[in-house]
């Protein structure tokens, strides 16, 4: 696959995993906030796949 094809497929998926964090937040904090770091990590690494970082 391409490098810019990967990247926005990162991005694409931390918005999923961001909905996960919004509906597990009332439920269970601590595996809201571990998923909040996938998010930060699959956001970032994304980005730096496509050169904005």
């Amino acid at each position: 696959m391409d490098t810019d094809l990967w990247g926005l497929l990162l991005i694409v998926f931390g918005g999923f995993l961001a909905g996960g964090v919004y509906v597990l937040w009332n439920k269970n904090r601590l595996i809201a906030v571990a998923l909040a770091g996938c998010v930060v990590l699959a956001v970032v690494s994304g980005a730096l796949r496509l050169g904005y970082l």
